[in-house]
Formats: C-alpha cells, structure tokens, sequence
C-alpha cells in the first residue's frame, strides 16, 4: 500500500480514524509491505518517476504525501543537482521513519521534511522548480484542489510529477489485477500490519480513482500545459507530468 496525504472519502477510513492516524499505525510495517505487494516493482516505479523530470534537473523540489521518503531518495541520487528539497506529509510517524532513512543514505541535511496537509501546506506561491508526489493523490479529498495547489506551488516553468496506480487497459489483465487486490492485498497487509482497514482500502480507493485520460484532463483544466501520462508495468501505475507555464496561467 502506499502512501496517502489527507482525508478521504472512504467510509471505512472515515469511520476510525483520519487518513493520517492509519498512517501512523502502519508505519513500522509500511516499506517492507510496499515492496511485498508490489512484487518489487515500486523501486523501478520510483525512478521512472524521477526521471520524468526534465534534464539537466531541478534545484528545489517538494515531495507531497512523501511518506517515509522513498521517492526523495530516489530524486536525490538520481539527480545530485538537487540542493534543497521539502518532504510534506500529514503522519508524523511515517516522517520520523523517513528521517532516520534519509539520515542513513546521507541525505539529511539537504531534506527539511514537514508534518502538514497536501492541499495547506501554508508554503509560498511559486516555490519550486518541481513538485512530486507519489501515491498520494488519490488519497486527497479533493483532486481538482490538489493539483490546483501544486500548481499554486511551482514556479513558471516548473514541472509536476505525479506517480499513481492505475487500472490497466487490457480486460484480461485488469481482472487479475483487481483480484490480488481485493483478495491477497488485503490478506497479507492485514497479517504483516495487524490492520484490515487499511489494506482493505486500497483496493478501494484503486477503483474509484480517475482513470489516466481523465486525470490528464483534470490537469490541463487546472492549468497544467503539456501534459502526458506513461503506463508502467502493463497499467497498474502511471506517471503523469505536467509543466506550469512561464508565465503561470493555462496554456
């Protein structure tokens, strides 16, 4: 499961505990469970991501929904003209993992990670040459505000890189996605975190999220131009990029 940045509209969430609290209680287990279930494939999901970025790369970077860090740890070695970046996430147990993690790769003191909500974050307009976030968006209660603050974030010309799942295309191989999903999922986040809610959820919040084309044109709405979304293995996660014009407004 991965990671989210606010509320959410699941009922099975709404009714324990805020997005943030499930967060928090399935911290100790959250990376180890996040390569299980993805069969690995997050680590190469991530650099994909990273490199959506454009070349020679970025100087300031915000991570939303950055969870324990793993995206910022990718971005970091990938690309070393990365002087200063931001982690944002709303669970403060997942950002004292990431810390110690950051710390260890040596990464520490050019990360300044902060416990706060994606949609108010309270960070200046046009801060960032690059905003990332990965899977996180589909955990917001409001995706248009979502990606309306992120472009509220970057500076003209700055570019959005947004990695999410997805469902595939293909009839076939959407079905047997949809039943590890909803059957093995569940089972084994349930028995490594001790937390049926929330791996329950995540076969939930799949479903309902919009579909790549849809979500392409929920940025360009928001004022993203250039927008594009690349599939990743077979369509179960896509990386979505969108530029902020130079001169800030819809293009």
């Amino acid at each position: 499961m991965q990671k989210g940045a606010s509320t959410t509209n699941d009922k099975a969430v709404r009714s324990g505990a805020s997005v943030g609290s499930m967060f928090d209680r399935i911290a100790p287990t959250y990376d180890l469970l996040n390569h299980l279930l993805s069969l690995g494939r997050d680590f190469s999901w991530r650099r994909r991501a990273v490199r959506a970025l454009p070349a020679p790369g970025v100087l300031k970077v915000l991570d939303l929904a950055t969870g324990t860090g793993d995206l910022l740890i990718a971005l970091l070695r990938e690309n070393p003209a990365v002087v200063e970046a931001v982690g944002l996430d709303i669970s403060p147990e997942m950002l004292k993992i990431g810390e110690q993690k950051l710390a260890r790769y040596g990464f520490g003191d050019r990360v300044r990670l902060v416990c706060d909500d994606a949609l108010h974050s309270g960070l200046p307009d046009d801060s960032f040459d690059a905003v990332t976030m990965g899977f996180g968006i589909r955990n917001t209660p409001d995706v248009k505000a979502t990606l309306g603050e992120i472009h509220r974030l970057l500076k003209p010309g700055g570019t959005a890189v947004i990695l999410e799942f997805s469902l595939p295309r293909s009839t076939l191989m959407r079905q047997c996605y949809l039943l590890y999903l909803r059957s093995v999922v569940p089972l084994i986040g349930a028995l490594l975190s001790r937390d049926k809610t929330a791996y329950r959820y995540l076969n939930t919040s799949i479903e309902a999220f919009y579909r790549p084309e849809a979500l392409c044109a929920l940025m360009k709405e928001t004022g993203f131009a250039r927008v594009a979304a690349t599939p990743l293995t077979l369509g179960v996660a896509s990386v979505y990029v969108g530029m902020k014009s130079e001169t800030g407004g819809d293009s």
